[in-house]
């Protein structure tokens, strides 16, 4: 723990000692905001809730967070250093795990920073506290899952761009399996068991529930297992490449 706390403050200090940090952070509070405030027509329902505001985190996060995660080995492998990092004593696992969470800390700064619209709607009505909690720490979890995949993408090439690239093309595929579009092109052919299996691996349907203020367990397995799973599958990654 102690290496992967080390190399978690190294990945944070070099978030914040650029301008990008900056940047992402106030598009992402300037985003969140005017969706919920303009797009999502806040003061139009005369509800005081969080709903409009939770409801594109799902489409900001496709394109943030890959643009975050595109660097995290991408970057590394390209100006040469990750060789350095894999000379020091640590692990592959505690190198992944350092930049993973300084990563998903830095977008849950992002996300904190938000907190004045938890206050705005408590000024103006009386909401379910416990509901808007919920979602906050649902779109973490999505996050995190997010990160993950664009990690994994992150190791398997030097450019950047590819990585955002097909990083948040998979991304998408995760966000739209529960469409109706998508499951009708299945429906007519696949068992009954693909079609439910692929409309349980939507990003919408589980943060959709998370948002109403359903914290269920299916949900939290969702997002932990394909943080997991990628994050394993990003050690293999970097070890055939460190073999190579």
């Amino acid at each position: 723990m102690h290496n992967i706390w080390v190399i978690t403050k190294r990945e944070l200090g070099a978030y914040f000692g650029t301008p990008l940090a900056y940047i992402f952070v106030v598009i992402f509070v300037a985003l969140t905001g005017a969706f919920a405030f303009y797009v999502g027509n806040f003061f139009e329902r005369g509800q005081a809730d969080l709903q409009p505001f939770f409801l594109y985190h799902v489409w900001l996060y496709l394109l943030l967070v890959p643009a975050i995660a595109m660097r995290l080995w991408a970057e590394e492998r390209k100006s040469g250093t990750i060789e350095l990092l894999m000379t020091l004593p640590i692990s592959t696992i505690e190198a992944i795990l350092g930049k993973f969470f300084a990563a998903w800390i830095f977008i849950g700064v992002a996300l904190a920073l938000t907190f004045p619209m938890w206050i705005t709607v408590n000024i103006l009505g009386n909401p379910d506290n416990g509901v808007i909690f919920t979602g906050y720490l649902g779109s973490f979890m999505m996050a995190g899952a997010f990160l993950a995949i664009g990690s994994c993408i992150s190791a398997l090439t030097k450019n950047q761009v590819i990585a955002f690239i097909v990083a948040a093309t998979l991304c998408f595929l995760f966000v739209m399996s529960g469409a109706e579009l998508v499951l009708n092109f299945f429906r007519p052919w696949a068992p009954e068991f693909l079609v439910q299996a692929i409309a349980s691996m939507s990003f919408i349907n589980h943060f959709d529930q998370i948002v109403k203020g359903v914290f269920s367990l299916p949900s939290f397995i969702f997002y932990v297992s394909l943080i997991v799973f990628f994050l394993f599958a990003n050690v293999i990654v970097v070890e055939q490449r460190k073999a190579a």
